[in-house]
Order: C-alpha cells, then sequence, then structure tokens
C-alpha cells in the first residue's frame, strides 16, 4: 500500500474548486466517515448506514485516496480521527449538513432565513419583528444568529442577512437604509450624569470613554480634533458594561443597546445633540436569499412606526 502523509498538511486548502479532486468526492464517503467516526468502529458504523463493514471499509478508504491523507488512527479495539481527520469530519459535518438542509428544503418548499447581527438585532423592535414575521411568512422559518463581527458573520457565510451599524461594512454587500437610532451614554448608575434627563455631546470629553472596538459605533471622530475624549478600549460587550458599571468610564452607544443589554449597575441616558446611527441591512449582492426585498419591508416599517432617533430630538 502506498504511503499517505500524516499529519495533514494543507493539501486540502490547495485544491480548487473545479478540481478533478472536488468533482469526485461524494457525500457517501463522507456520511461513512461521520458514521465511523461517532459510532467507534467500522461495524457499528456498518450497522447504522444498513450495509457491510467491507463496503465501509472500502468506502473509507477511497475517500483516502481520493484526499492522499490518512483520516484514522486504526487498530483492533480502536478508531480515532487523525489531524487530517479531525480537519476534514468538521468540514465533512458542515457540507452533510448543508445538503440535509437543501434535500429539505426542495421537497417541503420549507424555507429558513438566518439574520446575523454582532449585538442587539433590531434592538426593542426585534421581538416584533419575530412575532411579525412568523404570522405573515410560516413558510420560511426565522434564526437569528449572534456574531461577534464587524458584519455579523455575514462575510464568514453564517447568515443570509446581517444588521450593520457602521458604515465602514457596507462595502462590498449590497444594502439597504432600515432606519436610525439615538445615541446614548452609558454611565454607572450611581455616576451624577444618571440622575440626568440627557447629556450633550460636548460634555463627554471630560470623562474617558471606553469604545468596543469590534463591532462598536463610536469613534473619537464623533468630536472636533482638539476637543476629543480621552480614550480606551476594549474587545468585548461584557467587558465594556463591566468596566463602565466600575465609573471609571462613560460609553457611547446606539437605542439598541439600551433595550438589549440591560445590565445592573449600568444607566443609560441620551445624547441629545449627536447625530444618529445608521442600520443597514447587507447581503450578497450575486446571491440574495429570496426573502431579502421582504426582510426589508418588515424592518424599515417597524423603524418608522418607532419612530427613527432624529437628531435634536429631547
Amino acid at each position: 500500500m502506498h504511503s499517505m502523509r500524516d499529519p495533514y498538511d494543507g493539501r486540502m486548502d490547495e485544491i480548487r474548486d473545479d478540481s478533478p479532486t472536488v468533482r469526485a468526492l461524494e457525500l457517501k464517503q463522507l456520511r461513512y466517515l461521520v458514521a465511523i467516526v461517532d459510532t467507534g468502529s467500522f461495524t457499528e458504523a456498518a450497522h447504522r448506514l444498513g450495509t457491510s463493514q467491507a463496503a465501509v471499509s472500502r468506502t473509507l478508504s477511497a475517500l483516502e485516496r481520493l484526499l492522499g491523507v490518512r483520516l484514522l488512527h486504526r487498530t483492533s479495539r480502536s478508531v480515532a480521527p487523525t489531524t487530517a481527520g479531525v480537519r476534514v469530519l468538521n468540514r465533512a459535518r458542515i457540507l452533510l449538513s448543508g445538503a440535509d438542509e437543501l434535500v429539505r428544503e426542495a421537497t417541503s418548499g420549507h424555507v429558513r432565513l438566518h439574520i446575523g447581527h454582532a449585538w442587539s438585532a433590531f434592538g426593542r423592535r426585534t421581538t416584533e419583528f419575530q412575532r411579525r414575521w412568523h404570522a405573515e411568512h410560516p413558510e420560511t422559518e426565522l434564526r437569528l444568529i449572534r456574531h461577534d463581527s464587524p458584519t455579523g458573520g455575514l462575510a464568514e457565510g453564517l447568515c443570509d442577512i446581517a444588521v450593520v451599524r457602521s458604515p465602514k461594512e457596507l462595502a462590498p454587500w449590497s444594502h439597504a437604509l432600515i432606519g436610525h437610532e439615538r445615541r446614548y451614554v452609558a454611565v454607572a448608575s450611581d455616576d451624577p450624569w444618571a440622575r440626568r434627563r440627557h447629556v450633550r455631546l460636548g460634555e463627554i470629553p471630560a470623562r474617558t470613554l471606553l469604545i468596543y472596538r469590534r463591532t462598536g459605533t463610536t469613534a473619537p471622530d464623533l468630536w472636533p480634533e482638539h476637543e476629543r475624549p480621552a480614550v480606551e478600549y476594549t474587545h468585548d460587550i461584557d467587558d465594556w458594561l463591566a468596566d463602565i458599571a466600575t465609573g471609571r468610564f462613560v460609553g457611547i452607544t446606539p437605542e439598541a443597546t439600551v433595550s438589549q443589554y440591560r445590565r445592573p449597575g449600568v444607566t443609560y441616558r441620551p445624547v441629545r445633540d449627536a447625530d444618529p446611527v445608521s442600520v443597514h441591512l447587507i447581503w450578497r449582492p450575486h446571491d440574495p436569499h429570496p426573502a431579502t426585498h421582504t426582510v426589508i419591508a418588515l424592518a424599515a416599517a417597524l423603524y418608522r412606526e418607532g419612530g427613527d432617533g432624529a437628531k435634536g430630538r429631547p
């Protein structure tokens, strides 16, 4: 038997989508691999798949030859994935799940829609969006996915449409403006500002501003260059809230955070004279979900009904 490279050396990353290897790969081979690992033996895998042990062994060997790597460590008592096997197994599960979903949608007419967001989704409008969607579009299952990235999971392929609040993330995606949200200042609940009705943007530079760098909507350029506050950064919204609760920092955030991230020890007050935050939906321009424009219409309607957080509103 010819030798196989082990551990995995990255060959799969170099295979093009149109290569003979990809064209020869079969879902059946991936299902057999998953069954072997999940059951822990070729015998049990054959029983689960309704075939013979010899067929399972032949299929696994064919997959290893095709990929040019050994996928399993085999002894008389156990089966375990190699380093390459772990990588292939993870991808196999994703591919098989997608294939099963494709068949389910094609045969039942049932479609699934994933809307991604980095945090807060549609803010206080989120529950009403879900309720109306389920009532008006029961044929399309809605799932909200939180992914802490600037595109809310769209660039990572985790969703069909994403909610974003940063204009920097609009290119290269197709996008639509659905509304605006007021900016609020977040302060410790025993802070003197917590007893006020609102705070002005020009007062913030007297404090140290904490910015959630990864997906936040606040930047020093909200102020003229010579009037900017001292800034520190955090990389997690829970840390952002916890640090503000200590009283050492203040933060500025869109209205959606106020409803979705209520936290003991943190109080939100409107920033009266700040420009509102634009809320957009983004999606892949060449592969839009069939329900994209329906999502835009419903979300925009909810923002109109709830007010747009216009600049200067008390």
